[in-house]
This record gives C-alpha cells, structure tokens and sequence, in this order.
C-alpha cells in the first residue's frame, strides 16, 4: 500500500512540474497575455477595413491596376492590426473619390465597414499617380482621415511602390502612428550565386538581388539603424590566410566600406541603436570575446571576460546600455545579459536544458526572440520578456527554425527554417501565426529586418 501510495505521490509530482513548465511557456496566463500583447501590440481589436478595387482614368493599362491592388491587399491583410472586409460584402458602388461614398451603405451590414480605401489611378504625364484616401464610414461629415496624391513610374514596379507607400501610410494612420513595413527590407544569406553572399529583397521576398560578390563565404548581415549600411561576416585573406573579418555594405554607394581586420576569428556584428558603435566576436586576444568599437573599428574596447566562447552581441535598441549575447562559459550555450561596458552580467535562466542562440530584441527593447533547441526536440524560436522572464514558443515541430530578427514595428518577425525540406527565409506575425515563405532558390538563411 505504501508503494502504491509513493506512486501517486510522484505521478501527481510530475504532473505538477509538466504543468509548471507549460505555464513558464505558454501565453495562456492572464499575466502572459498582458506582457505579450503590450509587447508585440497584437492585443488591439483589429479595425474593419474594406478595400474595393481602384477604378482605373484614362490609358492606365488594367494590369497595373491589378499588381497595385494584389499588393495594396496584401500589405493590408499581412500589417497585424486590421480585418479586411471580403469583398463579397461590398455595395455594388466602388467610389473613386470622397464625394461618392455612400457611407451608410459601407457601415450598415453585411459589410460592416469601420475604415474604407479608396481612391482612383491615373496617368500624369509618363508617371503613375494614385489619389488615395482613407474615411471613417460612421463619421461621413469628417475630412478624410488620410488624403494624399503618390506618384511612380508607370511600371509593374511603380505600382508596387504607390501599394506600399499608400499601405504604410493607412498602417500609421489606423495604428497610432507607427508606420507600417511594406517599404522596409530584408537582407540575408544566399547560395543562389554559386557562393554564399548577402542578398536583400522587399519585406514581401520580391525584388530579390545580389548585393555582395566576394566569391568566398558571407554570414551574419545585420542592417545599420539608419538602413544605409549592412555590417556582416566575410571571409577574407588577412596576413596571408583566409578568416572570418568585420565587413562593412554601404547601400548607398553599392560598395564595401574600410574596416580593420584583426588576428583570429572575427564575426556576428551589431549596430548600436546610435548607429556609432559595432559590437562583435573577435578571438584576437585568445578566446573569443565580445568587443566594441566605432564604426571605423576604433576605440577598441573589450567587454567580456570569460573562458569559453562570448558571441553574437545585440544592443538593446531602446536604451543603446544593454547587451545581450550568447556564452558557453558554464556548459552550453545560453543568453546572458550585461550593461554595454560589461558591467552586470546575469545569466537568462531558462526552464530546460539546452542550447539558446540568435538572440534579437524588440524595437521597444522589452522583449528578445531567440532560438533554443531543448534536450528533446529542434531548435525554435521562442520569445522571452526581459522583466519578467516569461516566456512563449511560436514555432514547434517544423524543421530547425532560428536567426530571428523583428520587423520596425515590433509585430512580425524573419527567421530561418528548414519545415520544407531546405533553410529558407520565412516571416510570421511575431505571436507564430501566418507563416509566410520568402525564398525559394538556393539555400537561404541569417535574415536581418531593416529598420525602414
């Protein structure tokens, strides 16, 4: 009886601890809801918006028509913070200017219509232009909530710009004045060339092109807060043998800047959020350790003092004080936390074991993605808020997911899979819904988000 007894005692132990460690990763609690929503901004109710098809004045041909739309939609439906009417729910009426909007028409059921975009394509000239507005139905005696003209060449690639530009622009309007991403880009690693060199393409994986060509190998790009330059690892010759160096992209010039190279192994750059600094791994004085200079690779200046191996620093890009990097100064590799001089350094505790890697924080410096590959499963990507150590999953079971980065308006994020059968560059809202696949030609991987 009493064996029997200590079974139950240590299955309902057990129990405890499972469920325990659910807790510590799940968003269900009322207090994991609170941080994560307030982190992301994915816990607004989301506005109806419809968008009927513009009509089209004039010689504009129907096919940029068409790609303005698609993109437009889609930049739309994919922002986060909005419902998209269908357009099933339309009134048969598609106004192409304020005057013609039947505006208890788009309130009144079936479409239920908050926010309504609309406007009308032209041509002026040998340019595309687009008269875009944005009105709120129930308030018909308002001015338009946005008015504007957009103007582009009139091409397949000017109608995708006017869609982004218009989309930011209802995004910064419907979300309190955070723009929305369907102008920024993603910079990442690609094989497509023959060797692995950086590539950058829209946030929506079109317009993908080649932006180095060293012909060697290419690792870590990361986009400076201004978006002008992308700091990266490049294998060079130094002193007569090849290693992993500090290599500066300016996009602005379509070259590489000056950077010192130094002894050792040198890799996994970050930008401060000033744009002043760079920190990265360098094991010229031995072991690999995490140092920081400016831009120019001056005012050098050491940070870390631990055996083992300090790497892949990220500025905290709110504050610019704080960094995050990964160490294996006590066993695996694990997140550690410190002031930017090295001051202070905690180690983030996780409830596992396991290997925890790519750490990115936040725009608002609250929250850090990051891969971790627990002792009985793959790596994923898990969110952690930095306060109170909580913690959410948002991938499982789909491949080796890692190298997160966020988007500028802290609501999605890009990573790395292997859930196709290959490492490809996907994005997801950054709670792990709408997955969306960016690449698909060679392999593909380390994606940086730019910051607009």
């Amino acid at each position: 009886m009493r064996t029997k007894i200590q079974n139950m005692m240590m299955r309902k132990l057990a129990i405890v601890a499972a469920v325990g460690i659910v807790f510590m990763l799940s968003a269900g609690t009322a207090s994991a809801q609170d941080w994560f929503k307030t982190g992301t901004g994915l816990g607004v109710t989301k506005a109806r918006v419809a968008v009927p098809e513009f009509p089209v004045r004039g010689a504009t041909p129907p096919a940029l028509e068409k790609t303005f739309h698609d993109v437009l939609w889609a930049d739309l439906d994919y922002c986060g913070i909005l419902e998209l009417v269908s357009p099933s729910f339309y009134p048969p009426q598609m106004p192409s200017q304020p005057s013609e909007v039947n505006f208890p028409e788009w309130a009144a059921a079936p479409a239920n219509t908050y926010m309504l975009v609309y406007g009308n394509l032209f041509l002026d000239g040998t340019n595309l232009a687009l008269a875009g507005y944005l009105s709120d139905v129930h308030n018909p005696q308002s001015p338009p909530a946005l008015q504007k003209v957009y103007r582009g060449p009139a091409t397949d690639d000017g109608a995708r710009k006017l869609a982004h530009q218009f989309a930011d622009d209802i995004v910064g309007k419907l979300s309190g004045g955070a723009a929305g991403i369907a102008q920024t880009q993603i910079a990442f690693v690609s094989t497509k060339s023959g060797t692995k060199e950086i590539w950058a393409m829209d946030y929506d994986g079109s317009n993908q092109h080649q932006l180095t060509h060293l012909k060697s190998i290419s690792l870590t790009p990361r986009w400076s807060p201004d978006a002008t330059r992308i700091a990266f690892t490049c294998y060079v010759p130094f002193r007569g043998i090849t290693s992993p160096q500090i290599c500066i992209y300016s996009a602005a010039s379509d070259r590489l800047i000056s950077f010192p190279r130094y002894r050792g192994s040198n890799s996994s750059p970050a930008w401060s959020p000033d744009g002043t600094q760079l920190a990265f791994m360098s094991s010229q004085g031995g072991d690999p350790e995490i140092y920081i200079s400016d831009t120019a690779g001056g005012a050098m200046k050491k940070v870390t003092f631990a055996a083992g191996v300090n790497t892949s620093p990220a500025f905290n890009p709110k504050t610019g004080k704080q960094i995050v990097f990964v160490s294996d100064r006590a066993g695996d590799p694990v997140l550690y936390l410190a002031n930017s001089d090295g001051t202070d350094v905690q180690k983030l505790d996780m409830p596992d074991m396991g290997y925890v890697v790519d750490p990115s924080w936040s725009p608002n410096g609250q929250l850090l993605a990051f891969s971790w590959r627990r002792p009985s499963g793959n790596f994923d990507i898990y969110i952690m808020d930095i306060v109170n150590r909580q913690l959410v999953e948002l991938t499982r079971d789909a491949g080796r997911n890692e190298r997160p980065s966020w988007a500028p308006d802290g609501r999605h994020l890009v990573f790395e899979s292997t859930r196709n059968g290959k490492r490809e560059i996907w994005s997801m809202l950054a709670d792990g819904s709408l997955p969306r696949q960016l690449t698909y030609e060679g392999q593909n991987e380390s994606p940086s988000w730019s910051s607009k």
